[in-house]
């Protein structure tokens, strides 16, 4: 299968920022939201900020809509076929998003 391009990148520049736990799950099959999810999680909420500072500054399409700036526990990042979700580690832990979305495969980048 196809790697999607802005997918590839939005790992690559999440890597860049020391993201932890990266997940990259295809959910085309199971919800018409997105046909990506990222996740990913940092260990205090200024490396959540600079995750998502990164992503942004270096994607050359604007997001759609970006959530949760204000406090930084939980970020978002829609750019419609790929939407990135950048956690604080509790928080992260808290929602589980993997748990929620067990049935979507996982792509390796």
């Amino acid at each position: 299968m196809k790697t999607n391009p802005l997918l590839k990148k939005i790992v690559t520049l999440a890597e860049e920022k020391k993201a932890e736990e990266l997940v990259a799950l295809n959910v085309t099959k199971i919800t018409s939201l997105s046909d990506y999810f990222v996740i990913c999680s940092a260990k205090n909420m200024i490396q959540v900020k600079a995750i998502a500072d990164n992503i942004k500054d270096n994607i050359d399409e604007k997001p759609w809509r970006t959530e949760g700036y204000q406090n930084s526990n939980w970020i978002i990042i829609d750019y419609v076929d790929v939407v990135v979700h950048i956690f604080f580690e509790e928080t992260r832990r808290y929602y589980d998003l993997e748990r929620i979305w067990f049935d979507a495969k996982t792509v390796k980048i």
